[in-house]
């Protein structure tokens, strides 16, 4: 082999490699672009699963149904003890005021 024919391939072997150094380049920036994407929805699905978490661990402490059902009736049923002992306290009440007038008016004379 001449010199001649060796550049020629060589000249060819380095056109070869160049174009293949331009079509990694230009099929990779749209993997360079791709990947920053991924990685900014990896870092939100990270937040979003830790707000997700928090709220579950929110919702364990508050009652469900049954127990929301049951303490509306046990404030339906304190309403009504409330009102019974109202009703016993009033005669005391009106006791009560009476004594005070009858003090009031010993005190007068």
């Amino acid at each position: 082999m001449t010199p001649s024919e060796i550049s020629q391939y060589l000249g060819l072997v380095l056109a070869v490699i160049a174009l293949l150094g331009h079509a990694k380049g230009y099929f990779s920036s749209g993997e360079k672009a791709l990947s920053g994407r991924v990685e900014k929805m990896a870092s939100t699905q990270d937040s979003h699963e830790r707000r997700i978490q928090w709220i579950e661990g929110e919702l364990k402490h508050l009652p469900d149904r049954d127990a929301q059902h049951r303490m509306e009736l046990q404030l339906t049923e304190m309403k009504g003890m409330f009102a019974a002992m109202d009703e016993r306290l009033r005669p005391i009440v009106a006791i009560s005021e009476r004594m005070h007038e009858l003090m009031m008016e010993q005190a007068k004379k």
